[in-house]
C-alpha cells in the first residue's frame, strides 16, 4: 500500500556536545524517527546527523541535508539560552526564508507545561526546498509540539506537509490518529 505515497528523503539532526562525544546515549534521534514513523504513511528515507553544539558544523550538517534531496530536516537540541545552544543562529546563517510560526506555535505548546519554555529559541526556515524546524530537546517535548494537545493546542506538524507542498516537495500524507494534516480542499489529493 505504501507505493501508492510518494517516498519522502528527511534529515533528523541531534545537537548535543555530551551525546556526540559519547558522554550519554543520544534520546533525539530515535525519538525522532519513532514519531515520524507512526505519523506518516510514506516511505521514509532518514538521513540521521549526531552532532556536538557547534555553529559551523550544524550549518554544514544542514546544508548537506538540504542538498543530499531531504525535503524536511528537523532538528533537536541547542535552542536554549546556555552559550553553547547555536542550534538557532546556524539555521538563520543558512536560511532562504524565515518561518517564525512555527517556532511562535512550539513555544505556546510548551508554556502549558512549563514557565520557562520562553526561553526556547526554536526557530524555522526554508532552504530551496527543504523546510528546516529546530525542535526542543527532550523527547517528550519533541512529540507535544509535533503532535499537539488534544483539544487544547494544535501540534506544528499539521501545517508541514501543505508548507512542504508550496516550496515543491512531496506529497505527504499523514495518519490521522497521530497528526491530522491540514491543507485547503483545492489542495488535497483526490478531491
Amino acid at each position: 500500500m505504501s507505493d501508492a505515497f510518494d517516498s519522502v528523503k528527511i534529515g533528523i539532526v541531534s545537537v548535543s556536545d555530551r551525546a556526540s562525544s559519547g558522554v550519554y546515549e543520544d534520546k533525539g534521534l530515535p525519538a525522532l524517527k519513532d514519531w515520524l514513523t507512526r505519523a506518516l504513511k510514506n516511505p521514509i528515507e532518514f538521513d540521521p546527523r549526531l552532532i556536538a553544539d557547534d555553529a559551523a558544523a550544524i550549518g554544514s550538517a544542514l546544508v548537506e541535508l538540504v542538498d543530499a534531496g531531504c525535503a524536511l530536516v528537523l532538528t533537536t537540541g541547542g535552542t536554549g539560552p546556555a552559550p553553547r545552544d547555536v542550534t538557532p543562529e546556524a539555521t538563520l546563517a543558512i536560511a532562504d526564508k524565515v518561518m517564525p510560526g512555527f517556532g511562535e506555535q512550539m513555544r505556546q505548546i510548551s508554556l502549558r507545561f512549563v514557565p520557562t519554555a520562553i526561553l526556547s529559541r526554536q526557530v524555522a526556515v526554508i532552504r530551496g526546498k527543504c523546510l528546516i524546524i529546530n525542535l526542543p530537546g527532550q523527547p517528550k517535548s519533541i512529540q507535544e509540539t509535533l503532535e499537539g494537545l488534544k483539544d487544547a493546542a494544535p501540534g506544528i506538524f499539521a501545517a508541514v506537509p501543505y508548507c512542504i507542498d508550496l516550496i515543491g516537495g512531496p506529497y505527504l500524507e499523514t495518519n490521522e490518529e497521530v497528526c491530522k494534516a491540514f491543507r485547503p480542499k483545492s489542495a488535497i489529493r483526490g478531491k
